[in-house]
């Protein structure tokens, strides 16, 4: 007897459907065709185990087992569930009248038990695009399937359950989230705020105008100044997620198995703060089996690079593509998948390696040339890609031991929004565009437009800091997002120069 079962297998961000077909007919070998990987030839093994744990058999006959289409390759355990339900639909141990009606995805322990998958919500997503009635998948996995509108999805803890809903003999309830409420609730929850940071007001200034604008910024400054305690508070003042990108974000993280069994959407900025033993394809996706790198998954949040010139140099260049065309491309022989990766680079570093280089109070120990060459570990052009290159200082005693209550989180997201809302505006004919740092060149000169005191000024600039084409761009489309701030329409001559003053590391004079 032939039956069909349907999963799904995830490319990238998305999902294909698969076909299980499974037929039982004379002989006493089992047989696994269509491009499986070895997860999928070893679920046999698993699948007889957790049926005789439902107290079912195993059929003692040639069963082949085909994974269609066949031409594209399946990857992982997860295929175990809806082998088994084959397997017993066409040895006739269940009901079968309803299983082509549902996507049936799962990994399968020895004693029958359903471990969770990767990837459930874009499978979610295929199953309804694809017209089928429901989703049937283990429990953790559950509430991050249910954000799919019109698809029934149930979670199941084991096989028993899974062959109880299809014989008929046991009521279960589809899973129910409502994607508006989870959302609305939870979009304003952070751990942290601005108010904590005693001092640095001119940081603080910086990162507004990073928020503001969608901007990279680096943070210079001596071990202890507070670098990485500004950068943990910036996603709390960048604007809420909006529904569709909490979506985009969610898809990532369930193909990276990110989520745990109480999320169903993601509703904060991500902050990824990787390790500088990082390595370059951890940084931006792929391995074998393809998965987004910490980039993807910092995609509508902040990605934090601590100690920067201590990266090897090569998982610094593979960013330079991705900062530019905000997603990542993933080429293998037989496949190619794209990564989505629009995020805020924020790095920070010691201006030398002892760290107190430029130190208002503590002498620097480092020899001539150390704090050049220190610096040159980081290539030009990824510090052009870098908009904003502010020096932190340390925070004195009276600052640090102060009453004076700190702005909060809150009231400075209020005006990132604003400004963010003038944007919208400016925008709105460019359904790719968000934000002043996602311009064009093109754009930059049809909008960034300046008077002929600020060219003047400007080309001073250019000529005594020695900066290049596209570190121009980057000054005006900071000096954009500084009158978008402060609700002007053009562009003035203070705002210019204080675009120009975060470009501390292209002075010629700074190290020495």
């Amino acid at each position: 007897m032939l039956v069909k079962t349907f999963g799904s297998a995830v490319f990238g961000v998305n999902a294909l459907t698969i076909t299980i077909e499974v037929s039982i007919g004379g002989g006493n070998r089992y047989h696994i065709v269509g491009l499986p990987d070895n997860a999928i030839k070893e679920s046999l093994r698993r699948v007889e185990s957790a049926i005789q744990s439902a107290g079912l058999k195993m059929p003692r006959q040639k069963i082949v087992i085909n994974l269609a289409p066949a031409d594209i390759r399946k990857e992982g355990s997860a295929y175990d569930l809806p082998i088994a339900i084959a397997i017993l639909a066409a040895s006739g141990q269940i009901e079968s009248r309803e299983i082509d009606q549902f996507f049936i995805m799962g990994e399968l322990s020895l004693d029958g038990g359903l471990q969770p998958i990767k990837g459930a919500l874009p499978i979610s997503i295929q199953a309804r695009s694809a017209g089928f009635k429901g989703f049937i998948l283990p429990k953790d996995n559950s509430r991050e399937a249910a954000i799919v509108s019109e698809l029934q999805v149930f979670g199941m803890s084991n096989l028993s359950e899974v062959i109880s809903f299809f014989n008929g003999s046991q009521e279960f309830d589809p899973v129910k989230v409502n994607t508006r409420d989870e959302f609305f609730s939870n979009v304003n929850s952070y751990a942290h705020d601005f108010s904590d940071v005693k001092g640095q007001e001119n940081i603080k200034r910086a990162l507004e105008i990073a928020a503001a604008g969608g901007h990279n910024l680096i943070l210079i400054g001596p071990p202890g100044a507070g670098k990485t305690m500004l950068a943990k508070r910036l996603p709390t003042i960048l604007p809420p997620l909006n529904l569709q990108e909490a979506l985009e974000t969610t898809k990532i993280h369930s193909v990276a198995g990110k989520l745990s069994a109480s999320d169903a959407l993601m509703t904060e900025r991500p902050y990824r703060s990787p390790h500088h033993t990082i390595s370059d394809m951890a940084l931006v996706g792929g391995g074998a089996n393809p998965q987004p790198g910490e980039i993807s998954l910092a995609h509508n949040g902040v990605l934090f690079l601590d100690e920067l010139p201590e990266f090897k140099r090569s998982v610094l260049e593979v960013m330079r593509q991705p900062l530019e065309d905000r997603e990542v491309t993933i080429s293998r022989s037989r496949l190619s998948v794209i990564y989505p990766a629009s995020f805020m680079l924020i790095a920070s570093m010691n201006p030398c390696p002892c760290g107190f280089y430029n130190h208002p109070d503590k002498e620097c120990t480092c020899g001539p040339g150390v704090v050049q060459k220190y610096l040159s570990k980081i290539s030009g052009p990824l510090l052009d890609r870098i908009d904003l290159h502010v020096e932190v200082t340390p925070v004195n005693f009276n600052e640090l031991t102060s009453s004076v209550e700190s702005e909060k989180s809150e009231k400075i997201r209020s005006r990132v929004i604003k400004a963010r809302e003038i944007q919208d505006i400016r925008f709105s004919g460019h359904p790719d565009l968000h934000y002043n740092a996602q311009m064009s060149p093109n754009m930059v000169r049809n909008i960034c437009i300046i008077s002929d005191a600020g060219q003047v000024l400007i080309k001073r600039a250019m000529e005594k800091l020695g900066l290049s084409a596209r570190a121009y761009d980057r000054i005006l489309k900071v000096s954009r997002t500084i009158a978008d701030l402060e609700g002007s329409s053009e562009i003035s001559l203070e705002h210019l120069a204080e675009a120009i003053h975060y470009r501390s590391l292209d002075r010629n004079s700074w190290a020495g």
